[in-house]
């Protein structure tokens, strides 16, 4: 029994070092966010073309002899210009014939009008150059912090995309945060407003709010057995007041406004707040269903919108997406059409807080694993 109890008592002070380290991390990681300026980053766009190709050519020196590598490399050439010269000679055929003297009439008019076009977002001028696809990734938690990257990854992808091109958001979300799915959502919206294709795509997970995002798309892809849907909202509010009240502790919640505060975690419920509380979920869920029809209007609804999640082969025939393919296999595809470059802001932490995000979002990643586990 005394090796029993010296066993405890070790790892209860095992147990409440590390509880201390944790608070110890979170306050010194809190005065240097409130004591010191804002973050600052950069913008790295970077060619997927490139990083393909190099791959390539590391496998080809490793697999092929010098001969072998040069023959292929001189068939890839002859096939990247006759590419060339068909793209030259479909753009000459959509050039209307002019003669000299219309060319001098409207030179100028052709100026201003170039000027213009280069001043509006979203209208740069780039013909010629072959069609673009810009990558972007989305891993969201809970407060869907990964929106203040996205807003300036796409307001930097407005001021070169035109409609010839395409946006590519690889979303990671198992949701979160209505309003701060809203606005990620909102960001994507910027997108199809310029009149851009937007595609979504999905490897692991795009549920609840994630898939509220996707549903901005004009075309989701997502892996065979990522997972879909849950198109619900969900709300859980601990209430300790039976617990306060046995050891005589008093708590006086002071409102203003007969529904400022349905339910309370200290003070006591009551029926009509809960069905003021319950009220609110479904006018959310309602949103959330209105927006998704407005964007998909293919969906069954009545089938769909029950909180329920679908691995991706399953989704295809709900029709909560449209395609099976892996992020690779999608950006590999373009890679044969498309100029893709991948586009992200990163941000310059301190380690300070760089070790305090790793530990926030493995303690997010380990809640919704247990939530999932629940379901």
């Amino acid at each position: 029994m005394s090796f029993l109890y010296e066993y405890l008592m070790f790892l209860g002070q095992v147990v409440t070092l590390v509880i201390g380290f944790i608070v110890v991390v979170s306050f010194l990681a809190s005065l240097s966010k409130s004591g010191g300026s804002s973050s600052q980053g950069y913008l790295h766009v970077e060619k997927l073309n490139e990083r393909i190709r190099d791959l390539r050519f590391t496998m080809e020196r490793s697999l092929l002899s010098a001969d072998q590598a040069k023959k292929q490399h001189k068939s890839e050439l002859k096939a990247e210009k006759a590419q060339r010269k068909l793209l030259a000679k479909k753009q000459s055929k959509n050039q209307p014939e002019t003669d000299d003297a219309a060319v001098g009439e409207t030179s100028a008019v052709a100026s201003e009008e170039s000027k213009a076009k280069a001043n509006q977002v979203g209208t740069t001028d780039l013909e010629g150059q072959e069609s673009k696809t810009f990558v972007i990734h989305f891993d969201g938690d809970v407060a869907a912090t990964a929106v203040e990257h996205l807003r300036i990854e796409i307001t930097a992808v407005l001021t070169m995309a035109t409609r010839n091109d395409e946006v590519m958001v690889c979303i990671e979300s198992p949701g979160g945060m209505v309003h701060s799915y809203g606005l990620a959502a909102s960001q994507m919206m910027r997108v199809r407003s310029a009149g851009i294709p937007l595609t979504a795509v999905v490897d692991r997970v795009a549920a609840s709010g994630g898939y509220l995002m996707a549903a901005v798309a004009n075309k989701i892809v997502a892996a065979p057995f990522a997972v879909i849907g849950s198109i619900g909202v969900v709300a859980q509010v601990p209430n300790v007041h039976r617990l306060l009240k046995k050891n005589d502790v008093d708590v006086e919640v002071l409102t203003a406004g007969k529904y400022k505060r349905t339910l309370t975690l200290l003070g006591e419920n009551t029926d009509e707040g809960r069905e003021k509380f319950r009220q609110e979920l479904e006018e959310v869920h309602a949103l959330f269903q209105e927006f998704v029809i407005d964007n998909r209007p293919d969906l069954d609804l009545d089938a769909v919108a029950t909180g329920e999640a679908w691995y991706g082969t399953r989704a295809l025939e709900l029709h909560l997406i449209d395609e099976l393919a892996t992020s690779d296999d999608y950006i590999g595809s373009r890679c044969d059409e498309h100029d893709v470059y991948g586009v992200a802001w990163v941000e310059t932490k301190k380690p300070l807080e760089r070790l305090l995000d790793k530990a926030n979002g493995a303690l997010d990643r380990v809640n919704h694993m247990l939530e999932f586990v629940r379901k």
